[in-house]
């Protein structure tokens, strides 16, 4: 089954919707699935729920959905970089649900999985656990997590095969298989397409059957959030 599509906008026809919640992978601004992103901006769908590690920065990744107010509330583990954002929080448009790191990518593997709930030590006696189910175990107390299933994940890797199995590079494996497994419907920007059976099996960080729809972008942008450049001697 060839999975691929022309275009972003064409990967995204009929699968977004007003209120959805979506999973979008990368880690800072490291595989973050740029084309994907536009196009989800483009649709106009708004009042939209986005997991994901960060929101981007102002003008590009996910800081473009929030200049257009497509997003009603994030789920994230860290929000600095990012001025509009800040905004946004602080006046009270935007919702905002921290979830530390780990747990963040937990919740995502869990939803993928499954899984309804699980324990954690993470956030115990802090405003994380606040509200929620604390539980003690061998003499240590755990905070009770809930999966993170969602509609829509948007994933970016480096290289896929027709029938949908990924292939990531370096940093951008971290959040993009996880949220990948979330979705009930998952679309993956790649940058090189190869024929199915042409990456091996040993190489497959994520098999096919997570993968429904697949977009070429064989140049992003692959923008650097801050620049450090050693004096000249």
């Amino acid at each position: 089954m060839d999975k691929c599509f022309a275009s972003a906008h064409e990967a995204l026809d009929g699968l977004i919707e007003d209120g959805m919640t979506l999973a979008v992978g990368g880690f800072g601004l490291c595989g973050i699935p740029e084309a994907l992103i536009e196009a989800l901006r483009d649709t106009g769908k708004r009042e939209l729920t986005v997991a994901s590690n960060n929101a981007g920065v102002d003008g590009f990744g996910l800081g473009l959905l929030l200049e257009s107010r497509q997003i009603s509330k994030m789920m994230s583990s860290y929000v600095g970089e990012n001025r509009e954002f800040e905004r946004q929080y602080l006046s009270g448009e935007l919702e905002l649900e921290f979830c530390p790191q780990g747990t963040l990518a937990e919740r995502l593997r869990a939803g993928g999985a499954g899984i309804a709930a699980f324990y954690t030590r993470t956030g115990y006696g802090t405003k994380i656990a606040e509200g929620k189910e604390v539980r003690e175990f061998n003499g240590e107390h755990y905070v009770m997590e809930h999966g993170l299933p969602v509609d829509v994940a948007l994933v970016k890797a480096q290289v896929a095969d027709r029938a949908g199995n990924l292939r990531f590079a370096k940093t951008a494996r971290n959040f993009n298989p996880l949220a990948a497994m979330a979705g009930r419907v998952c679309v993956a920007e790649v940058e090189e397409i190869v024929e199915t059976g042409a990456i091996d099996p040993d190489d497959v960080h994520l098999p096919g059957i997570f993968v429904h729809r697949i977009v070429h972008n064989p140049n992003p942008e692959k923008r650097i959030e801050k620049r450090t450049l050693r004096e000249a001697n």
